[in-house]
């Protein structure tokens, strides 16, 4: 279990909770929580204990993205001392990047539940995940333009799929602040809800990916995932390969049997 002081986690009734916990700093990235999240997520992804797994931050953020202050104490935006070229900065930085492909390739429904602010890479994360839940009165922003940076953890990829290819190069490119509200008008996130409203709404929801065929939610992130790239044919052969394993599943003969008995399927995640 991933327990360091950056980064807390918990396990109840299949839901697997990442916090990331710097609330000083409203949860910005650090070495320590970047590390976390990259041991705990394959960890999660292969827990048969596991369903759904929700990221979130403690405090009123969701996280802030890289830590700046932490790039002006280096005195060259890498966030280390170390002179290195742009080659080798580049191989240092990369490996992090993986926690976005994590969430977003995991055979287990991701969810961010955003508590307030979620900026720059902090906002990358959020749309790395499967579905969004943010406090209506959220700062959400891309930041990266603010302080001259092209952005990292897969925005460049998530954003558009969201917003569109056009107003993806403004919220990039201006680094405008939009509200959970204004979020969901434009299709960034899934609910938009009040502070009172929030704790409810995302146990709810994570209760409920947790309750559904597991097995199947995998398939289905692959095959959707594989429909950025993939021809309609390759897509056709997936889904059909998709199905047939899925045929053989406890969750669907369990489910073809409450539905000749006329009662509601109990899935067991198998």
């Amino acid at each position: 279990m991933s327990q360091t002081p950056h980064l807390a986690e918990s396990i109840v009734d299949g839901v697997a909770t990442l916090t990331m916990n710097r609330p000083e700093a409203r949860n910005a990235m650090s070495g320590e929580m970047i590390q976390g999240l990259m041991e705990a997520l394959p960890r999660l992804a292969m827990d048969a204990n596991v369903r759904c797994i929700v990221l979130t931050g403690a405090g009123s953020a969701f996280c802030a993205g890289g830590d700046v202050k932490g790039f002006a104490a280096a005195g060259d935006g890498s966030g280390s001392s170390a002179p290195t070229t742009v080659e080798q900065r580049a191989q240092l930085l990369r490996p992090g990047f993986e926690v976005s492909r994590m969430l977003h390739e995991m055979p287990k429904p991701t969810l961010a539940a955003i508590p307030g602010a979620a900026a720059g890479a902090g906002c990358s994360l959020a749309l790395a995940c499967d579905l969004r839940i943010a406090l209506d009165s959220a700062k959400i922003t891309t930041a990266f333009s603010k302080v001259g940076l092209s952005g990292d953890y897969g925005m460049s990829y998530f954003l558009p799929l969201l917003v569109g290819h056009t107003k993806a190069r403004e919220l990039m490119f201006t680094a405008q602040v939009i509200t959970g509200e204004q979020a969901l008008a434009l299709g960034m996130i899934n609910q938009s809800v009040t502070a009172k409203q929030f704790p409810e709404a995302v146990q709810t929801m994570a209760a409920q990916l947790a309750a559904l065929p597991t097995v199947a939610l995998g398939y289905m992130k692959k095959n959707l995932n594989a429909s950025n790239t993939q021809s309609l044919s390759q897509i056709l052969d997936s889904e059909a390969m998709s199905m047939a394993r899925c045929f053989t599943t406890d969750d669907h003969k369990g489910a073809v049997q409450a539905f000749v008995e006329k009662r509601a399927p109990e899935f067991k995640g198998r």
